[in-house]
């Protein structure tokens, strides 16, 4: 079965986008796109697949059908509309903090033909109440916002599925079409790095009307000059650093990190095995050599930060990155994406499952940013040096659980979406965040270095 098309849509209402109507319409589009993904992620496996763990450290798919169901139950029937609850003895089985992942295959789950009818009935409902909101006078209603979060729950759902199918064993399920490829005309005077100028920029929103809690309040961050790699760091490039005997040297590796691979016997990303000279992985049931020029895909935090160590450079903490992708040195301002503040479109950013997988680096010149960086936006989740903190000022809403017990330094942030991300759930201000340990994530890096005394260079110089 055919991914869904992915089109990149609107990702919560702009400024012009305040009136009732026009806001009804972007969360029925929002709501509409992330079940016609859900659907195309649970309809291409039979009954057994969906109802089968296929590893410990994902849900069955059958359970997160129901829990997309749930939490729109949840927040736009009972929380926005006061309805009573459809299936009271539900809510604790598919509460995602009372049972961990590896559990819940043993719990009473609804079956996949009962996941269906309860998810189709819970949203004919939500739509029914999204008609008749006036889409004002509370927090959650306005700029619609309890539905704009339920299309970005629903949306980051559909990813651990796609994480799950990553996961699985067995025959293709899912395909689409390669992303584009960068040309020699928009790669020809790529440099290798892009120096970021030192000094303060608004990181953050206060404006953003869908953005999520730990993406607030705006605020303002001096951010010392740095240099960015241009793209992502490539499979070719982190083939070099294992070739040079990467994962048997103790030097380039955090403590935590070297343990890790020792004790796990790790040489290489997920899904890769050598295999007669040859480098092959594992990609959605097909078996293929390692594309060397994609950004490298399924490493963990300490991986990243290991080859960083390796070529003579560090990950770029969160606000390095997010001044990298927002800055604009022209104006001052800091902008929604890296391309300026209209929504992704499908020549910008690889997003949305347009693509199984991600673009060749340097692809999507009409994404970068104004200093000249490129895939900022989707193709990989990139590492960043930052644990996972609340900014000043910061106010839980409308749960605790969905940032602030996550906050501390057992969790580093990721930044930038995937592939598999849709736009409603990516912004230049959304924030990830996972275990270090994590790899089955679709996540890469880029690298980062400190910049000396560049006063006499100019503003948004490029420097090879």
């Amino acid at each position: 079965m055919s991914a869904p098309t992915g089109s990149a849509g609107p990702n919560g209402p702009a400024d012009h986008a305040t009136d009732p109507e026009s806001l009804r319409a972007l969360a029925v589009e929002a709501l509409l796109r992330a079940r016609e993904r859900t659907t195309a992620l649970t309809d291409c496996v039979d009954d057994g697949e969906l109802t089968a763990q296929h590893s410990p450290l994902m849900s069955p798919l059958v359970w997160d059908l129901a829990h997309i169901g749930n939490q729109e139950e949840l927040w736009l029937l009972r929380a926005v509309a006061g309805r009573d609850a459809m299936r009271p003895e539900i809510d604790s089985v598919y509460d995602a903090f009372e049972h961990p992942r590896a559990e819940r295959p043993s719990l009473p789950l609804l079956s996949p033909g009962e996941a269906r009818g309860y998810a189709a009935d819970v949203r004919g409902r939500a739509l029914d109440v999204l008609e008749r909101s006036p889409l004002r006078g509370t927090p959650l209603l306005d700029a619609a916002f309890a539905f704009g979060m339920v299309a970005q729950h629903e949306q980051q759902h559909d990813e651990t599925m796609l994480i799950t199918h990553q996961l699985r064993r067995g025959p293709v399920a899912l395909t689409a079409p390669p992303p584009p490829r960068p040309t020699s005309a928009t790669t020809a005077d790529l440099a290798p790095e892009v120096m970021v100028p030192g000094g303060p920029f608004t990181m953050g929103t206060s404006t953003e009307p869908w953005a999520l809690d730990n993406e607030r309040p705006a605020h303002h961050r001096f951010v010392p000059a740095f240099f960015i790699d241009t793209v992502p760091v490539s499979n070719g490039a982190y083939l070099r650093f294992m070739e040079d005997g990467g994962y048997t040297d103790e030097r380039w590796w955090a403590a935590e990190g070297w343990a890790q691979i020792r004790k796990h016997g790790l040489g290489a990303p997920l899904f890769w095995r050598r295999e007669g000279g040859q480098w092959l992985r594992r990609h959605f049931g097909v078996v293929e050599p390692v594309p060397e020029d994609e950004p490298v895909l399924h490493v963990s935090w300490y991986e990243a930060d290991a080859y960083a160590r390796w070529a003579g450079r560090r990950l770029p903490t969160e606000a390095e990155w997010e001044k990298a992708a927002r800055h604009d040195p022209a104006s001052g301002r800091s902008l929604r994406y890296p391309w300026g503040d209209c929504d992704p479109t499908p020549e910008r950013a690889n997003l949305g499952q347009r693509h199984l997988r991600p673009a060749p680096v340097g692809a999507y010149a009409a994404g970068q940013s104004p200093l000249g960086v490129r895939q900022l936006i989707g193709d990989v989740w990139e590492w960043t040096a930052s644990d996972f903190s609340p900014y000043p000022g910061f106010a839980a809403f409308p749960y605790r659980e969905y940032s602030e017990v996550f906050f501390g330094s057992a969790h580093k942030v990721l930044r930038g979406g995937s592939f598999a991300v849709d736009a409603v759930a990516c912004r230049g201000t959304f924030r990830n965040w996972d275990l270090p340990v994590r790899r089955q994530i679709f996540a890469g890096f880029r690298t980062a270095r400190d910049a000396p005394d560049v006063r006499d260079v100019p503003t948004g110089a490029v420097v090879s």
